[in-house]
């Protein structure tokens, strides 16, 4: 259904005040159309739609089997979004003033190993096709900055210049980050750079990094990325559940690993709170822990389970 002029102005809002990122507001827009649809199912309007009707939403999110962070965002999408309708005085009242965000447990991200990464690096560059070198130069890239899959696929060609051995990054809130890259990375993407016409309709001419011919952003989206990243796991024989995000955390961990400080962490990560870096600390202490439980001379001690 097409989108109410409130969930719009709502949308433009975070947009130019807030500086949410494209996949946020995408994310709301489809939250707030299906409350809109559920509001009409009741024969209800957002301008009127009391706190109980959107208890009802919830318990309909909740009994629909949503994961826990899909049906918080959700309702954090529904809460802005009549934050600003009263603060705009489209509603006398906020009707989800009074709702509770739900505690979500705290899950430590998922990540590969080195030795996973140089398997999946080493079978990227046996495919020396345009999409074989394109693939490489973007995971080579990802694997160096710690990017979001975002960011990544909306790299412009400016972004990269072999003299400075940096990319500039745009991240959330369109701030502007410098991440240096490995010469892995540079070569990867030399390597890319003289094939990147395959993606262009011929006299075509694009300001990105890496473009395609059929995406309507004019670059290559984050679902083909992910779906060639996972084709090209299983052809590496990568038994874990491999996405861009875990390329990332897998860069945060190895670089942890290395005695890497928070703080340079955290700028090469964009990440605004330092706060949200310290969950790979959290990470690093599980898998000691799992390393003693199963490595240890006495893991049995430990396991007696295992016995």
């Amino acid at each position: 259904m097409k989108s109410s002029r409130h969930i719009t102005s709502f949308l433009q809002m975070m947009s130019v005040e807030r500086g949410a990122a494209q996949n946020t507001l995408d994310n709301y827009r489809r939250d707030l159309e299906k409350l809109e649809a559920y509001l009409v199912k009741k024969s209800q309007r957002i301008e009127t739609a009391t706190t109980e009707d959107l208890r009802g939403f919830i318990k309909v999110i909740h009994d629909s089997g949503y994961a826990p962070r899909t049906a918080a965002r959700r309702l954090s999408a529904m809460k802005q979004f009549f934050k600003f309708m009263y603060g705009e005085r489209l509603r006398q009242d906020d009707p989800a003033a009074s709702l509770d965000t739900p505690k979500l447990g705290r899950t430590l991200p998922k990540f590969l190993t080195e030795e996973e990464v140089d398997e999946l690096l080493n079978e990227t560059k046996k495919d020396n096709s345009p999409k074989g070198l394109r693939l490489s130069a973007m995971l080579e890239i990802l694997y160096a900055c710690g990017l979001r899959v975002s960011e990544l696929v909306g790299l412009p060609l400016s972004a990269f210049t072999r003299q400075t051995g940096m990319l500039i990054v745009t991240g959330k809130g369109n701030k502007e980050r410098m991440v240096p890259l490995t010469k892995a990375a540079i070569d990867a993407v030399d390597l890319y750079i003289q094939e990147r016409h395959e993606f262009l309709r011929e006299g075509q001419e694009s300001t990105w990094l890496f473009p395609s011919r059929s995406a309507k952003e004019g670059h290559v989206s984050r679902a083909t990325f992910d779906k060639e990243l996972r084709s090209m796991a299983i052809k590496a024989g990568i038994t874990k559940k491999v996405s861009p995000h875990v390329i990332r955390h897998s860069f945060a961990s190895h670089l942890l690993d290395r005695d890497v400080d928070l703080r340079s962490l955290q700028l090469m990560l964009g990440h605004a709170d330092i706060s949200t870096t310290t969950i790979y600390t959290h990470m690093i202490g599980e898998r000691e822990k799992q390393l003693v439980l199963n490595k240890h001379p006495l893991a049995a001690l430990f396991n007696p389970d295992d016995e």
